[in-house]
Protein backbone atom coordinates (compact mmCIF):
# COMPACT_ATOMS: atom_id res chain seq x y z
CA UNK A 1 0.00 0.00 0.00
CA UNK A 2 1.60 3.29 -1.04
CA UNK A 3 1.32 6.62 0.70
CA UNK A 4 -0.60 8.03 -2.25
CA UNK A 5 -3.40 5.48 -1.96
CA UNK A 6 -6.59 7.26 -0.81
CA UNK A 7 -7.91 3.89 0.40
CA UNK A 8 -4.89 3.42 2.65
CA UNK A 9 -6.22 1.83 5.87
CA UNK A 10 -3.75 3.91 7.88
CA UNK A 11 -5.24 7.21 6.64
CA UNK A 12 -7.00 8.78 9.64
CA UNK A 13 -10.78 9.06 9.36
CA UNK A 14 -12.65 12.34 8.93
CA UNK A 15 -12.95 14.23 12.20
CA UNK A 16 -9.59 13.07 13.61
CA UNK A 17 -8.06 15.89 15.68
CA UNK A 18 -4.50 16.63 14.56
CA UNK A 19 -3.49 19.66 16.61
CA UNK A 20 -4.56 23.10 17.73
CA UNK A 21 -3.97 25.92 15.25
CA UNK A 22 -1.91 27.56 18.00
CA UNK A 23 0.46 24.54 17.87
CA UNK A 24 1.54 25.55 14.36
CA UNK A 25 3.95 28.44 13.90
CA UNK A 26 2.92 31.11 11.38
CA UNK A 27 4.28 30.28 8.88
CA UNK A 28 4.95 26.73 9.97
CA UNK A 29 4.54 23.04 9.27
CA UNK A 30 4.01 19.81 11.17
CA UNK A 31 4.24 16.20 10.04
CA UNK A 32 2.06 13.25 11.08
CA UNK A 33 2.47 9.48 10.76
CA UNK A 34 -0.32 6.95 11.21
CA UNK A 35 0.11 3.18 11.14
CA UNK A 36 -2.44 0.40 10.73
CA UNK A 37 -0.80 -3.03 10.73
CA UNK A 38 1.67 -2.88 7.83
CA UNK A 39 0.20 0.26 6.23
CA UNK A 40 1.61 3.73 6.83
CA UNK A 41 0.06 7.11 6.11
CA UNK A 42 2.33 10.16 6.23
CA UNK A 43 0.96 13.67 5.91
CA UNK A 44 1.84 17.20 6.92
CA UNK A 45 0.19 20.54 7.60
CA UNK A 46 1.32 23.96 6.46
CA UNK A 47 0.07 27.13 8.13
CA UNK A 48 0.10 30.61 6.66
CA UNK A 49 -1.89 33.07 8.73
CA UNK A 50 -5.28 31.59 9.55
CA UNK A 51 -5.05 29.20 6.60
CA UNK A 52 -3.97 25.56 7.00
CA UNK A 53 -3.40 23.13 4.13
CA UNK A 54 -2.71 19.42 4.37
CA UNK A 55 -0.65 17.28 1.99
CA UNK A 56 0.40 13.67 1.70
CA UNK A 57 4.10 13.53 2.54
CA UNK A 58 5.30 12.21 -0.81
CA UNK A 59 7.17 14.07 -3.53
CA UNK A 60 5.52 13.68 -6.96
CA UNK A 61 9.00 13.31 -8.49
CA UNK A 62 10.18 10.21 -6.63
CA UNK A 63 7.60 9.29 -3.98
CA UNK A 64 9.96 9.98 -1.08
CA UNK A 65 8.97 11.97 2.01
CA UNK A 66 9.71 15.68 1.58
CA UNK A 67 11.35 16.43 4.93
CA UNK A 68 14.52 14.83 6.25
CA UNK A 69 13.93 16.24 9.74
CA UNK A 70 10.56 16.25 11.52
CA UNK A 71 8.35 19.22 10.74
CA UNK A 72 10.89 20.85 8.37
CA UNK A 73 8.79 21.20 5.23
CA UNK A 74 9.24 24.92 4.56
CA UNK A 75 12.05 27.07 3.23
CA UNK A 76 13.74 29.38 5.73
CA UNK A 77 11.54 32.20 4.52
CA UNK A 78 8.46 30.04 5.11
CA UNK A 79 7.03 30.88 1.71
CA UNK A 80 7.56 27.51 -0.06
CA UNK A 81 7.38 23.82 0.72
CA UNK A 82 10.70 22.21 -0.20
CA UNK A 83 11.67 18.62 -0.98
CA UNK A 84 14.90 17.92 0.90
CA UNK A 85 15.87 15.16 -1.56
CA UNK A 86 16.22 17.30 -4.68
CA UNK A 87 15.13 20.85 -3.89
CA UNK A 88 11.76 20.96 -5.65
CA UNK A 89 9.65 23.84 -4.36
CA UNK A 90 5.88 23.91 -3.98
CA UNK A 91 3.37 26.66 -3.23
CA UNK A 92 1.83 26.11 0.23
CA UNK A 93 -1.59 27.28 -0.92
CA UNK A 94 -2.19 24.58 -3.55
CA UNK A 95 0.88 22.28 -3.62
CA UNK A 96 1.91 23.27 -7.16
CA UNK A 97 5.57 22.56 -7.92
CA UNK A 98 7.06 25.87 -9.07
CA UNK A 99 10.71 24.75 -9.34
CA UNK A 100 12.53 21.46 -9.72
CA UNK A 101 12.19 18.17 -11.59
CA UNK A 102 8.44 17.89 -10.99
CA UNK A 103 7.54 21.41 -12.22
CA UNK A 104 3.80 21.87 -12.80
CA UNK A 105 2.90 18.75 -10.81
CA UNK A 106 1.06 18.96 -7.48
CA UNK A 107 1.48 17.49 -4.04
CA UNK A 108 -1.46 15.22 -3.24
CA UNK A 109 -3.86 17.08 -0.93
CA UNK A 110 -4.82 15.74 2.49
CA UNK A 111 -8.23 17.16 3.40
CA UNK A 112 -8.13 19.07 6.69
CA UNK A 113 -10.27 21.79 8.17
CA UNK A 114 -10.37 24.15 11.16
CA UNK A 115 -13.02 23.56 13.81
CA UNK A 116 -13.05 25.85 16.85
CA UNK A 117 -9.28 26.47 16.61
CA UNK A 118 -8.47 22.79 16.07
CA UNK A 119 -7.10 21.24 12.87
CA UNK A 120 -9.03 18.08 12.04
CA UNK A 121 -9.18 15.72 9.08
CA UNK A 122 -12.06 16.35 6.70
Amino acid sequence: MTREDPDNPARPPAGQRLCALADLADPGSKGFRFRNDRSLFAGFLVRQGDSVAGYVDSCPHNGWPLAVMDDRYLTREGDRIICAAHGAMFRPSDGLCVAGPCADEHLRPWAVTLVDGEVVTA
